[in-house]
């Protein structure tokens, strides 16, 4: 069975993985390379929810041309 949830970019997975850290630390959730199985759901789900918001500030930012 292959993911469905892959970069269609190869750079944006590296991208990607680079924001995903950098949204871990800033809202102090202590993501570190490899297995992250102590961490709990809310942490995890924290993390990818603070991305996906930022991703949508970001880009309603870029569609009000306030770059």
């Amino acid at each position: 069975m292959s993911s469905r949830n892959r970069a269609e970019v190869p750079q944006a997975k590296e991208a990607l993985n680079r924001f995903k850290y950098e949204v871990a630390s800033e809202i102090g959730v202590p993501l570190k390379q490899g297995y992250n199985g102590d961490l709990t759901s809310y942490q995890n789900g924290s993390v990818g929810g603070m991305m996906v918001k930022k991703m949508i500030a970001e880009q309603e930012k870029k569609m009000s041309g306030q770059q």
